[in-house]
């Protein structure tokens, strides 16, 4: 669960660093990205993970590092849910932190700082690096034209990381992959676990 809970952390760290001249911060075509993470804390090692977006729809599907399950986020009816295959079960999440933000921003704080960098090209596309800072949260991502976080490090909510994309693939995305499956036992996120440690992550990064 720590290595579910560090994704998603790691993606809120890419999706909040797309703001100051407006620069989009969310996909504007479907597109399934494979990232190697790397949490600062926890997890221990490094990780692959795939995000794919259905963008017609607003949803984000995570396939989690292992096989451990995959999770899926709901932006327009505003709920995020894990997914367990081997345990048949779906897991609702919350979708705020533990600090009462939102745990997948859809927008960057109305107190961020932020500095446009240098341009890269990360698994063969390119994008620009955004410098970010927002009280204790900080670092550095790069984003594409059209709104796919690349590569991400920093620090978010206590958290720390890095994510950089491997694999990057334009196309339309099956509709299905983003469906919940019927017949699994519904479950609530146990209580002893806090909001803001789990995802489905924004996190990017």
């Amino acid at each position: 669960m720590r290595i579910v809970t560090a994704a998603v952390l790691l993606t809120a760290l890419a999706l909040p660093a797309a703001a100051q001249e407006k620069p989009l911060f969310k996909p504007t075509r479907d597109v399934s990205v494979t990232y190697r993470m790397t949490s600062g804390q926890g997890a221990g090692g490094t990780h692959e993970m795939r995000m794919s977006w259905l963008v017609a729809e607003q949803k984000l599907r995570v396939d989690m590092p292992g096989g451990v399950g995959w999770s899926l986020m709901d932006e327009a009816a505003q709920k995020m849910s894990m997914v367990l295959e081997a345990q048949r079960m779906v897991m609702e999440m919350p979708m705020r932190s533990s600090s009462g933000g939102p745990l997948i921003p859809t927008r960057p704080p109305e107190t961020a700082r932020f500095s446009r960098g240098s341009t890269a090209t990360i698994a063969g596309v390119p994008c620009t690096n955004w410098r970010y800072e927002d009280g204790g949260n900080r670092g550095e991502a790069c984003i594409t034209a059209d709104g796919v976080m690349l590569r991400s490090q920093g620090s978010y909510e206590g958290h720390s990381g890095s994510i950089e994309a491997t694999q990057v693939t334009y196309g339309p995305q099956d509709a299905a992959r983003f469906r919940l499956p019927q017949g699994y036992q519904a479950m609530q996120m146990p209580g002893g676990v806090p909001g803001g440690a789990m995802p489905g992550g924004r996190p990017a990064r």
